[in-house]
């Protein structure tokens, strides 16, 4: 890679053959940036939606002004509840989709062939140090593939040269884990913070009609 600037996304497997979405500046492609989806952005409509939003965040602040200040739980919470109502049902049919292609194929054998440390320090001048191991297989269809696995590894003995059992997607390999538990409780989590999120949204439309 000879871009000495931001690579953008970071490629988190590859092999021989991957395709890479790849975007730079108009007449400058050493200035590239790898993207996992090289529409997005395309249509222009990101600038608009902000001042959108930003025009809807000073109607709900004029409201709750002018009228009463339960309009503000009203106008908080009707956006979240839509947003959550469409959101949860989503993230559990993705997620699901996810753990059953995950298991749609016999898993393959892999080995560590590297484990990166980062080391980071906090505001208040603490460190605090990670660990990502780096695993290599090849699939029942014949390609090598290289990859991080940053939710980290179901036996934590297993270091440089340890051997781990990956589950795939057989049309995507950049989609794996060495994991599957990790991917129930992940599923869990996700449809539990949704569900909350969701109730927040309508106890504040609940709690600002019941005060006008």
């Amino acid at each position: 890679m000879t871009n000495d600037s931001d690579h953008g996304e970071r490629i988190t497997a590859a092999w021989t053959g991957r395709e890479i979405g790849v975007r730079y500046p108009r007449g400058r492609p050493y200035a590239y940036q790898f993207t996992s989806d090289p529409w997005a952005s395309r249509h222009g409509l990101g600038w608009p939606n902000f001042a959108l939003f930003l025009i809807y965040v000073g109607l709900v602040v004029f409201a709750a002004i002018d009228w009463n200040w339960p309009w503000a739980l009203i106008g908080f919470g009707v956006p979240w509840t839509l947003s959550g109502v469409w959101y949860v049902p989503q993230s559990a049919r993705a997620v699901r989709r996810r753990v059953a292609v995950l298991n749609s194929c016999p898993p393959v054998q892999g080995r560590v062939v590297a484990v990166l440390t980062d080391t980071d320090t906090d505001s208040e001048g603490g460190t605090f140090t990670s660990h990502t191991p780096v695993v290599a297989f090849t699939t029942h269809e014949g390609t090598a593939v290289t990859a991080y696995c940053p939710d980290g590894l179901p036996d934590t003995h297993a270091g440089h040269g340890g051997k781990v059992t990956i589950h795939y997607d057989p049309d995507d390999p950049a989609v794996l884990t060495p994991n599957l538990a990790s991917e129930d409780r992940s599923r869990l989590f996700d449809i539990t913070c949704g569900t909350v999120a969701l109730t927040l949204g309508v106890a504040a439309v609940v709690v600002g009609a019941a005060l006008l």
